[in-house]
C-alpha cells in the first residue's frame, strides 16, 4: 500500500496526535517505514490487512521514514532548481529584495536569518559553505520561485488569519513558539542579546504589553514580528511567544514554507544562546 492509499484511513486533519506533523507523514511512516498504524487513534486497524498489524511492524521504521523523506526532499530540490533555471536573476532580484552578483556568477545575494546567502541556478551557499540540509535549499529556491510581490506593509496578523492554515497553527506553536518560550523562560536578557545575530531588531516601544518584541527580517521581503511574554510566577502564567506575519506574506511563500521558516528561526535563536 502506498502512502496516498493509506492516508484515506486517517482523519486527514494533521492533528499531530500520532506524533507526526501531518497525516501524510504518518502514512509514509506506516507504509514505508514500518510504523505502527495504531499510533493514530482514529485509524480502524480492523480495515487493514495483516501486514499492518503491530506484530509485523519493523524495528527500523523511523530510519526508513527518514530515508524516504530525504529522497523526497532531494527530488523537490531538483524540481525547484529546474523551475528556477529559466528565471532571469538580474531582472528578478529587485522584486524579491535581493542583489544580483553580476553576469560572471549570475547569482542572488541576500540574508537568511542574519547569514549571507549566495544562490545560483545550481547551488546554495550560506556563509560560503554549501548547504547540506535539503530543506533549506527547498525554502530558498521556493522563495525565489515565488517571484515576490509588493513590499511588506507591516500590517501584522497571526497564522490563524492566513488561508488554509488551520492544520499548521499547532505545528507553528509546537516547533517555534513553545520552543522559544521554554528555552528563554526567565532569560529575556539572553533572548535580547542573541537577537542581533539573526538580524532581529528589538522594538523599544511595542504596543503590546509584552516583555520584548522583535522585528525579524528572516528573508529580504519576509519579516516576522515576534512577541515574548516571560513567565509570571505570581499569576501562574508560563512564558509565551506569538509570531505574527505581514498580511501579504503569502505573496512570497506558501503556508508549509512559512512554518518551516519559523521552525528554523527558533532553532537558530536557541543555538545562538548555547
Amino acid at each position: 500500500m502506498q502512502p496516498l492509499e493509506f492516508i484515506k484511513f486517517t482523519p486527514r486533519t494533521n492533528c499531530g496526535e500520532c506524533g507526526y506533523a501531518a497525516c501524510l507523514a504518518f502514512a509514509a511512516a506506516v507504509t514505508k517505514g514500518g510504523e505502527n498504524p495504531e499510533k493514530c487513534p482514529y485509524v480502524d486497524v480492523s480495515q487493514l490487512g495483516d501486514e499492518f498489524s503491530g506484530a509485523n511492524r519493523g524495528k527500523d521504521g523511523l530510519e526508513g521514514v527518514g530515508k524516504l523523506l530525504d529522497e523526497k526532499d532531494l527530488a523537490l530540490v531538483a524540481y525547484l532548481k529546474k523551475k528556477t533555471s529559466t528565471i532571469d536573476f538580474a531582472a528578478a532580484a529587485e522584486k524579491i529584495g535581493c542583489q544580483w552578483s553580476g553576469p560572471e556568477k549570475d547569482s542572488l545575494l541576500f540574508h537568511f536569518l542574519g547569514r549571507d546567502v549566495e544562490l545560483s541556478h545550481d547551488t546554495v551557499l550560506i556563509e560560503g559553505q554549501e548547504v547540506e540540509d535539503p530543506r533549506d535549499q527547498i525554502l530558498l529556491y521556493n522563495y525565489v520561485h515565488f517571484g515576490g510581490g509588493d513590499k511588506p506593509e507591516q500590517e501584522w496578523i497571526g497564522m490563524e488569519s492566513l488561508p488554509n492554515s488551520i492544520s499548521k497553527v499547532r505545528t507553528l506553536r509546537v516547533y517555534c513558539e513553545e520552543r522559544i518560550a521554554s528555552n528563554f523562560t526567565e532569560k529575556a536578557d539572553l533572548l535580547i542579546k542573541c537577537a542581533p545575530k539573526l538580524g532581529a531588531i528589538l522594538q523599544e516601544n511595542p504596543e503590546q504589553s509584552c516583555t520584548a518584541a522583535f522585528f525579524v527580517p528572516v528573508l529580504p521581503r519576509l519579516p516576522l514580528f515576534v512577541l515574548f511574554w516571560d513567565e509570571d510566577k505570581e499569576d501562574g502564567f508560563p512564558a509565551k511567544v506569538k509570531v505574527l506575519f505581514d498580511q501579504n506574506v503569502m505573496d512570497f511563500l506558501d503556508i508549509e514554507s512559512l512554518v518551516f521558516v519559523c521552525e528554523r528561526m527558533a532553532e537558530r535563536w536557541v543555538e545562538l544562546a548555547q
